[in-house]
């Protein structure tokens, strides 16, 4: 079927792109009610090497952060170097955590984690997630969050949002 993309999928900004060498960088949250997946999207410009993003993945129980606690993942998608020239992603997977260093502090990059919604708890009520990259140290990071929900559960036009409960 050739649908236009934003009858497939759902664009919400975790958090604009920032020095994140200032601050803690705390996402938005997303609801997942509507939605299968949530693709997580780190995009990065050049900093320093040893100052490698520190992602961290949550859920809540609503969009306000209720309850909140840490989500695990396994795999991660990334590409790293001049991404002009990296045309492929290299997939990583990793213990069951709810962190993952994206090595790639001195270079341009992309990080995708992936999450399902039925990876979340919920039997106790969670459905919404965030993510959070920590202080990447001292040499300006720029960096910005996107969450790509996917696999709608009901097909329409327009999309249901997911800023709200």
């Amino acid at each position: 079927m050739n649908r236009h993309i934003l009858e497939k999928m759902q664009i919400v900004g975790g958090f604009t792109p920032v020095n994140m060498a200032t601050a803690a960088n705390n996402g938005d949250w997303v609801s997942l009610k509507n939605y299968g997946r949530c693709a997580i999207v780190l995009f990065k410009g050049t900093g320093t090497a040893a100052e490698d993003p520190v992602i961290t993945v949550q859920q809540a129980t609503d969009v306000s952060g209720t309850t909140s606690k840490s989500l695990t993942f396994t795999r991660i998608d990334t590409k790293a170097g001049t991404l002009s020239s990296v045309s492929q992603f290299t997939t990583a997977t990793q213990a069951a955590a709810a962190t993952y260093t994206f090595d790639a502090g001195d270079v341009e990059g992309i990080c995708v984690i992936d999450i399902k919604a039925e990876d979340l708890d919920k039997a106790n009520g969670y459905d919404c997630i965030r993510a959070n990259i920590a202080d990447v140290g001292t040499t300006a990071q720029i960096g910005g969050v996107l969450y790509l929900l996917h696999e709608p559960r009901f097909a329409s036009a327009t999309l249901p949002g997911a800023i709200t409960d």
